[in-house]
Order: structure tokens, then C-alpha cells, then sequence
């Protein structure tokens, strides 16, 4: 019959001819057809007589067609835009609305606060999540703010009388408490109002952005127009920019999306010319389901750094690490993660938040750590000062140790809430000094360790063997319910010493006699020196709880788009800490539901590729152009050196002590150590002869995708056919040099 027929046609009146130039008219019902090459014909449906069926061909009129894909009608809007969902948060406002079916695009408008009328909002803040649209405003002081909602119509013209608006939202300033805002200091693109600052730009990152964004940056070459987020970045180390830029992530960013990483270690590297350097960066996500996988940050020699309201799962290392000589960060309301699935102590990942080599004025504040393992480290072993760090209102959420780990650094541990922590809560080594205050601990096996003194002291030790540090403590609660609970405090005996001194009052200082057990040193009092601590607003620990799990608490806006829940039941060790086997399967194949940004083919989301942890079916870097010639590389102070950018991805630490290697007549110094969480991974699309180089003197010794290899020297040949390849340690070796060379038949 030829109502069965799958090729569809139209008979129009004498005017057929002419309503071919028809556009996408919401206001009218309309017939669309939908074209094998992408592209779409309209058809006002008042005009139409006839609609029948015929085989072969579609005929519209005069018109006819032979590539139609497909055939649908929509009617006439008719009602104003449905909103269904409304909020103010911190900063922000946001606003949801159902989508009309013959509407591709539309505009939102933003009035309140700093703008005294309706201001249009950046197009790419205006996302399609498929069954409903939403719309972010980020930068807003506080106050009163309403958005409006328009549909745009295929002209490009808007329909402002089926526009809606929203009623009156609040939106709140952000807490700007703690060390990383003395004297007035506002880290990041922002002002301490929520505002730009001025002249700042704002770069949208997204799954299909993050390799083609771009901006002009003032160079040592004068300035520059640069193409990719962590190219972006790099122009910025060169120290001749300090343009504020707020970085917005939309949707889920894999590794792979990246058009590099400037850590080999970690992912994306924040780097400044010098200690210290002026940056004014923010990294924020955009709504609740900002998400990135597969890599983290590593921020070096920078002042001026904000992270917030994004997830990070799967990093490569360190979720967020502050390494070496930064000051001013604000690192605030994220939700982290899971690393890198490794062994033993690894099996969560490396740390969540880590502050290292003499950074310093750091807050780390309304963050929530989902089972992490070893979840913030403050301070190594050589920090001059002023080490300040204040570290408040984070939620621990069945997570194991480090909340934090301190060494040498003085740290203000205030209103958090430990909520059936494995391990430990908070640890204090090297001669660092802690004022631990107002926190909530529930089911908080060690709530409070000082090195080698107190309950560490007891039995074999529990927590470290180095040197302690001095815990203040006032105003904390403490659920004795958790087996192993021990808390001491000044009047316990001196041959096992104190967990914490716990003082009658909050400005009670500790007495210089007061040292710790081994070491032999005491508190340095810097949360009562008028000239070193900050204004804050402590509540009570009571209040804690409520206030860190409500709205404005800690993590992402809403809590985020990811849902898990845990267990709390508290066993041995081994039990309570053990990797979540059903959380990492959920974390590695999270999907974010956005379909896109209304008017644009594709924006950023999806489901990120593949079912790797980092995002992709490629671990050595994504689909690239196969490389032609031979592939090399070798290693520095930062990582590996690569003949082809980004070609192996590599997770491990460098040495410059191992000894050396001779290649091809030139000596190598420096190497990747083979250690249990060391690994390389690449793929090839062709046949290659590999070569690893080791130190002179050693013996080849690799794991190839799990199988043992080993050389009669120091090098090992191997001829390996295309496909995904994974290095990891066998023996304790050290690799200088790798060679791939292409093998003719």
C-alpha cells in the first residue's frame, strides 16, 4: 500500500514553489522535512490541501526531493515558557524550563543586583539537557535577582510574549574566611563582592572547546593569539600577562579532550614565571554537573588561584595539589573523588587537596571528600613560613586519613565535620602546630593524633614515625561511639604524652614548657597573635553538621549531579577503609546528561567517550593522525620529553640521582623511577620496535600489559604489533629513554 511506502510526499497548493523559503516559524503550524544531508525544508501546514504517500520520490508542489530522512509537524506555540525550576545559591542564580518542541535557541536575561535592567547572559550559560533547558548566572553580588526566559524563533527574532520570568531568587556572597584573604587580598578573576574584576575575560571549557578555545595573551614575543586551555596557561607562565580569567567548565572535560597536559603527574599545570607569581585565575564549573575525570591540577609558583563548584573524579594523582611556592589560593565547594585506581595504599588514588614547599595563605574551604583515601597532606619537611593555612567547613564523607596530615605548617582546622571517618581525623608530625576547633567528629575512629605521642603511642603506633607536632583543641565534639576511640588531653601521663592540649577557652594559649614527646617542640600560638589570624565566625560544633550538609554547605551547587549512598558502619581497618568497588564502577562510567548549548551543533557533555577512568578509548592521548617517524622520549625535573606531544601518558616520579644511560651518543641524567604506582601508557596504530633504555649497570626489567620482560643489559627490544599498551614496574628499576621505531615488512 502506499501508505506503508518510507519516502514521504507533500501536495501544496499553487504557492508550493514560493514556500520553499520558508523558515522555522514557532508561531505557525508547521510541516518539517528533514533532508539525508543534515539540513531541513518548512512548510506552513495552512498552506497544505493534500498529504499523501508515494513511492520513489517526495513531492512537494513543484518541489521534489529524493534525500528525505524523515518527516515531522509541530504546532504553534501558544502558552509562555514553562519554568519548573528556580533557585538562588552563592553568586549565582539558575532557572529550568521545559522546551517547546519547534524551538531551537533561547535567550536569557538577568536583572538585580549589579544590573538595573534585563541584561542578556553569555549564550554558552543557556544549555539543552534534552527533555528540559537550564540557564546559569555566575558573578552575581548579593541581593534579589529575577532571570527571563525567551524563546527565540528561526529568524533569530524573539518571542517576547511567550517569555517568563522567575519570581524574586537571593543569592549570598561565598564565605571569604580564612588565611587566603588577608589584608583584603580577593584570589582569583573574581572581587570579593562576587564581581569580575575588571578587565577580566571568561573562557568557556568544554568536552569539544577545550582544544580550540581561544584568547590573546602578552608574551616575551609580544602578544599572541593561543589555541587550547593548557596552551592557554603555559603563554601565561612566561609572566607577561595578568589579565584576570575565569575558566567555565561546562558539562563533563576528560583528559582527552585536552589539547595537552602540562603535568605528566597530575594533568593540567597552573604555573608562574617565578615564587609567587601574580595569576588571578579561577576555575569554575557551571551549574551542578560540572564534572572533570581523569586529571587534576597541579599549581605551582602562583598567587592569586581559585578552584570551585566543579567534581573531580579519577585524577592522575592529586585531585588539586599545591606545589612549590604559592600563596592566595582558594580552593572551595568541590566535589572530590577517587583517583587513579592503583595498589595498596593507592587504591583510592594519591591525595585529594595536598599543600606543599612553602605555600602559603592557602584556604581550603566547603569541599566534601567522598570516601577518599589519603585525603589532604600540609606541609613536607623543608617549609620556611609563613606557612599559614586555614581549613574549614569540609565535609568528610566516610573518607579514611589526612583531614589533614600536617607537617611543619601552622593550620587552623575549624567548623568541619567528620562524618564516620576510617582512620583518622586530624594528624600533626614535624614540629607543625594545629588549632583544631568546633569540628563535629561522628564515628571518628582517632579523631585527634599527635606523632609518636598519646594514642599514636600506644602499641605498635597507628599513625607515623616522625617527630610530633602541637594540637590545640577547644570546642570540638567528640561521638565516643567508634571502637578504638581515645582522646587524651594535658592531664594523661607524660611518658605517652596528649593528643591534643585542650584549652578553657578559645584565646587560652598553650605554655611555651609544653613540648611534644619526640621532637621536642611547642606550639607557636599564631591563632592568638593579632598580627598573623584572620576575622572568622565560628559556629558551634553542634551546629556544624546542618550547616555543612545544607544548601550553601560544602561540595557543588545542589550537591551536584552525582548521588551515592554509603554504609556507616565503622569494623577493623582493613574493612572501613576498603576501596568501594560499586563507587568506582558508578564514578568510571559517569555520563552527563547535557545534550548541548541552544544554537550550537554540539557544546560539551555527552558521556565523555569510552569506559577508561581518564575519558576515552585512547589512554596515549585521544583519536589523533597516526605519527609518522620514530617516537621518542625521555625525562626532566617536570616530566617527560616527548617526540610526538602528549603521545604517552605517564603517572610516576623523576630522579636525577639513578645514575645514567648513553643513547645514540648522548647522556641521559635523568629518569623515571619503576615504582609500584609508575605507569606508561600509549597506543599504536602500526607496527613499532620498542626500545627501553635503564640505567648503565642495571638490568631491563618491565611489566608489558601485565607479562614480565626482562634484557640480558640495560636495554630490551621488542617488536610490538598496533594496539593499547601499559608499562608498570617489575623491579626497581630506572628508565631513561624510550624509542619506538617504525618497522618495515
Amino acid at each position: 500500500m502506499k501508505y506503508l511506502s518510507l519516502v514521504v510526499a507533500i501536495m501544496l497548493g499553487i504557492n508550493a514553489q514560493a514556500q520553499n523559503d520558508v523558515k522555522q516559524d514557532a508561531t505557525k503550524n508547521q510541516a518539517q522535512l528533514k533532508l539525508s544531508d543534515g539540513t531541513s525544508k518548512f512548510y506552513n501546514t495552512a498552506d497544505v490541501q493534500e498529504l499523501t504517500f508515494d513511492n520513489g520520490k517526495v513531492v512537494a508542489g513543484q518541489d521534489q526531493y529524493t534525500n528525505v530522512s524523515g518527516i515531522s509537524f509541530a504546532k504553534a506555540i501558544k502558552a509562555k515558557v514553562q519554568i519548573t525550576e528556580e533557585k538562588g545559591w552563592l553568586e549565582s542564580a539558575y532557572v529550568k524550563f521545559d522546551l517547546y518542541k519547534n524551538i531551537q535557541k533561547y535567550n536569557v536575561y538577568v536583572k538585580g543586583g549589579q544590573y538595573a535592567d534585563y541584561t542578556k547572559i553569555d549564550g554558552q550559560l543557556v544549555r539543552n539537557y534534552g527533555t528540559y533547558g537550564r540557564a546559569d548566572v555566575v558573578g552575581l553580588q548579593a541581593g534579589n535577582y529575577q532571570l527571563k526566559v525567551v524563546p527565540v524563533n528561526g529568524d533569530d527574532t524573539e518571542l517576547t510574549q511567550f517569555a517568563s520570568e522567575t519570581g524574586a531568587l537571593e543569592v549570598k556572597n561565598y564565605s571569604r574566611q580564612g588565611f587566603a584573604f588577608m589584608n583584603s587580598y580577593s584570589p582569583g578573576a573574581y572581587k570579593a563582592d562576587g564581581t569580575l574584576k575588571s578587565g577580566a575575560k571568561v573562557l568557556y571549557i568544554t568536552k569539544s572547546t577545550a582544544k580550540t578555545v581561544k584568547t590573546t595573551v602578552t608574551t616575551d614575543k609580544g602578544d599572541q593569539e593561543i589555541t587550547g586551555f593548557q596552551a592557554i596557561l603555559t603563554a601565561y607562565e612566561k609572566g607577561c600577562d595578568q589579565t584576570p580569567i575565569a575558566f567555565r567548565f561546562i558539562g563533563l572535560v576528560t583528559k582527552d579532550d585536552l589539547d595537552a597536559i602540562g603535568s605528566s603527574s597530575h594533568g593540567i599545570q597552573v604555573k608562574g614565571k617565578k615564587a609567587y607569581s601574580e595569576m588571578n585565575l579561577t576555575f569554575e564549573g557551571i551549574g551542578d554537573d560540572a564534572t572533570i575525570r581523569g586529571f587534576g591540577f597541579m599549581t605551582r609558583n602562583s598567587s592569586s588561584i581559585e578552584y570551585r563548584n566543579l567534581a573531580i573524579m579519577r585524577c592522575m594523582d592529586d585531585c588539586i595539589e599545591l606545589n612549590t611556592e604559592n600563596s592566595h589560593i582558594w580552593v572551595h565547594h568541590l566535589d572530590l573523588f577517587y583517583g587513579k585506581h592503583g595498589s595498596g595504599d593507592h587504591a583510592k588514588g594519591d591525595g585529594s587537596v595536598d599543600v606543599k614547599d612553602d605555600s602559603q595563605y592557602i584556604t581550603v574551604s566547603y569541599n566534601r571528600f567522598w570516601d577518599t583515601g589519603k585525603s589532604n597532606m600540609f606541609g613536607m619537611k623543608s617549609e620556611s613560613g609563613p606557612n599559614w593555612i586555614s581549613y574549614d567547613h569540609n565535609w568528610f564523607d566516610h573518607s579514611d586519613s589526612r583531614h589533614p596530615r600536617v607537617r611543619t605548617m601552622s593550620v587552623h582546622v575549624w567548623n568541619n565535620y567528620f562524618d564516620n571517618v576510617a582512620k583518622y581525623g586530624v594528624g600533626a608530625t614535624s614540629g607543625s602546630s594545629v588549632f583544631v576547633e568546633n569540628n563535629y567528629f561522628l564515628k571518628t575512629k582517632k579523631p585527634i593524633l599527635s606523632s609518636q605521642q598519646g594514642t599514636d603511642a600506644l602499641g605498635s603506633g597507628t599513625f607515623s614515625g616522625e617527630n610530633g607536632g602541637m594540637i590545640k583543641a577547644y570546642g570540638n565534639y567528640f561521638d565516643k561511639t567508634a571502637p578504638h576511640f581515645s582522646y587524651y588531653t594535658q592531664n594523661n601521663p607524660a611518658s605517652t604524652g596528649y593528643d591534643a592540649y585542650e584549652t578553657a577557652t578559645r584565646d587560652d594559649q598553650i605554655p611555651s614548657t609544653e613540648k611534644t614527646r619526640v621532637g621536642g617542640t611547642d606550639y607557636d600560638n599564631f591563632d592568638t597573635s593579632a598580627s598573623v589570624m584572620y576575622t572568622y565566625n565560628a559556629v558551634a560544633a553542634d551546629d556544624v553538621p546542618a550547616l555543612v550538609t545544607g544548601f550553601y554547605g560544602a561540595g557543588r551547587l545542589n550537591h551536584g549531579d552525582f548521588t551515592y549512598t554509603f554504609s556507616d558502619n565503622i569494623g577493623d581497618d582493613d574493612a572501613d577503609s576498603a576501596y568501594d568497588t560499586t563507587l568506582g564502577g558508578l564514578l568510571d562510567n559517569y555520563k552527563s546528561s547535557l545534550v548541548g548549548i541552544f544554537g550550537e551543533e554540539t557544546a560539551g557533555g555527552g558521556e565523555g567517550g569510552g569506559d577508561n577512568p581518564g575519558g576515552g578509548d585512547n589512554p596515549g592521548g585521544g583519536d589523533e593522525p597516526a605519527v609518522t617517524g620514530t617516537i621518542t622520549c625521555s625525562f626532566v625535573k617536570d616530566g617527560p620529553v616527548q617526540s610526538s606531544a602528549n603521545f604517552f601518558t605517564i603517572s610516576g616520579n623523576y630522579s636525577n640521582s639513578k645514575g645514567t644511560a648513553t643513547v645514540d651518543g648522548t647522556t641521559y641524567s635523568w629518569c623515571l623511577k619503576m615504582e609500584s604506582a609508575t605507569t606508561i601508557n600509549f597506543k599504536l596504530t602500526d607496527k613499532r620496535k620498542m626500545t627501553l633504555y635503564f640505567a648503565d649497570g642495571e638490568t631491563a626489567s618491565m611489566k608489558i600489559n601485565g607479562n614480565k620482560i626482562s634484557g640480558s643489559g640495560s636495554t630490551y627490544s621488542q617488536v610490538l604489533e598496533s594496539g593499547e599498551y601499559t608499562l608498570t614496574k617489575d623491579k626497581g628499576v630506572n628508565l631513561f629513554y624510550i624509542k619506538l621505531e617504525t618497522v618495515t615488512e
